[in-house]
C-alpha cells in the first residue's frame, strides 16, 4: 500500500560502452542528491564507480516484472522523503539483447498506468555512445556465439565463404528496390560477415592471426595515406585528381611492397578474376583507361562473341554507365514481362 505523495524519480540511463564512472555533471548531482540509489542488479557496471564515490545503492527484485518494478519503485518514491534515482540497464551482456532503451520505454508505461500513484518521473541520460559504440556490441556478440554456439563455433574462413559472396548481392537487391529498411538489415549482415572472419582469424595462435582491431587499423591506415589532399597538405583540383592521385599512391605502395624478383606492376594489379565477367571487364576498361592505355587494345565488336560482348561494356563505360547495372535492369523489366504473361495465361485459361 502506497503511503505519502507520489515522490519524485528519477530514471538514469547510462551506456554499458562507456566507462563506468565517466557520467555527466547533472548525472552526478542527481546521485549525490538522492533520498535512496536503486538498482535491479548487483552486476550493473556502475555500482563500483558509485561506492567509490560514497554514494550506497540498494538492490530490488531483478527478477521482477516491469509492472512490479513499477510498483516498487512508485512506492519507494512514496516513502524515499526526498528524489528517488533508478539506476536502469544491467550487466553488460544483457545490454546485447534487447537493449536499455526499450526496457526504460516499457518501465515508463508501467508507471503511467499507475494513474496517480505515479511518481513524478524523469529520464536523465547520464553518459551516450559515441557512434560506432554500438560496433564493440557486435564484436562482443561475435565473441560470445564462437564460443557457446555449436553452430558458428565450428565455421571456417572456408565455409563462410559463399556468405561473403550472397550477402552483398542480397543488400544490392534491396538498393534495387528503393527498400531502405531492407538494405540497413542487409547492410548488417554484411557486417557481420567480417566480424565473423576477424574473430575466426583473431583465434589462430600460428602468428597468422589478426582481429577486427587490426583490420580496421588497416583501412584507416589505407585511407588517411590515399588521402593526402585531406589528411596532409596536396592540393586537388577535383574528384578527377583525387582518382589520379589514388592511382598514383596505390602504384607506389605496390612497388614498395614488390621483391626484387618482383614481376613489372601494372595497373592490373589487384583486380579480381573470380568476379562475375561483366563486372570484370568493366573494372579492366576503368584501370586501363586510367593507365591511359591506347582504346584500341580493346577486343573490338566485329569479333568473337566474347569481343562483342567486351566491347558492349566498352561503350558503356564510354558513356559513363555501369553495364553491371544496366543489364540487371533489363533482367528485372525481363523477369517482370515474363511473370506478367504468365499470370495472363493463367487468367486465360480459368
Amino acid at each position: 500500500m502506497l503511503t505519502g505523495a507520489p515522490g519524485l524519480l528519477t530514471v538514469l540511463v547510462t551506456s554499458p560502452r562507456v566507462a563506468p564512472g565517466l557520467l555527466t555533471l547533472a548525472a552526478w548531482d542527481a546521485l549525490r542528491g538522492a533520498a535512496r540509489v536503486l538498482c535491479g542488479s548487483p552486476g550493473h557496471p556502475q555500482l563500483p564507480a558509485l561506492t567509490d564515490a560514497g554514494i550506497t545503492s540498494e538492490i530490488l527484485d531483478e527478477e521482477a516484472s516491469l509492472p512490479a518494478l513499477a510498483e516498487a519503485l512508485a512506492a519507494a518514491a512514496a516513502q524515499a522523503g526526498g528524489p528517488v534515482v533508478w539506476l536502469a540497464g544491467g550487466p553488460a551482456r544483457a545490454a546485447l539483447g534487447s537493449g536499455s532503451s526499450e526496457t526504460v520505454t516499457g518501465l515508463l508505461t508501467a508507471l503511467g498506468r499507475l494513474g496517480a500513484r505515479a511518481p513524478v518521473t524523469a529520464v536523465l541520460r547520464g553518459s551516450a555512445d559515441l557512434p560506432g559504440a554500438r560496433l564493440l556490441d557486435l564484436v562482443a556478440t561475435m565473441a560470445i556465439l564462437r564460443a557457446e554456439c555449436p553452430w558458428d563455433a565450428k565455421q571456417t574462413h572456408e565455409t563462410l565463404a559463399p556468405h561473403l559472396l550472397e550477402e552483398p548481392y542480397e543488400a544490392l537487391e534491396a538498393l534495387e528496390h528503393g527498400d531502405h529498411r531492407a538494405l540497413r538489415e542487409e547492410l548488417g549482415d554484411v557486417l557481420l560477415q567480417v566480424l565473423f572472419h576477424a574473430q575466426v582469424a583473431s583465434e589462430r595462435d600460428d602468428g597468422s592471426g589478426y582481429a577486427v582491431d587490426d583490420v580496421a587499423d588497416g583501412i584507416v591506415a589505407k585511407l588517411v595515406r590515399r588521402h593526402p589532399h585531406v589528411f596532409g597538405d596536396v592540393a586537388v583540383s577535383g574528384a578527377d585528381e583525387v582518382a589520379q592521385n589514388w592511382d598514383a599512391i596505390k602504384r607506389a605502395e605496390r612497388a614498395a611492397t614488390a621483391g626484387s624478383g618482383a614481376a613489372p606492376s601494372s595497373a592490373l594489379d589487384g583486380v579480381p578474376f573470380g568476379q562475375p565477367a561483366l563486372a570484370l571487364a568493366a573494372q579492366l576498361l576503368r584501370r586501363a583507361a586510367r593507365a591511359h592505355v591506347p582504346a584500341e587494345l580493346a577486343p573490338q565488336a566485329g569479333g568473337e562473341l566474347g569481343d562483342r560482348l567486351f566491347a558492349l561494356v566498352a561503350v558503356a563505360a564510354a558513356a559513363g554507365l555501369d553495364p553491371e547495372m544496366e543489364l540487371r535492369a533489363v533482367a528485372r523489366r525481363f523477369a517482370a514481362q515474363v511473370r506478367a504473361w504468365e499470370q495472363a495465361q493463367d487468367g486465360g485459361g480459368a
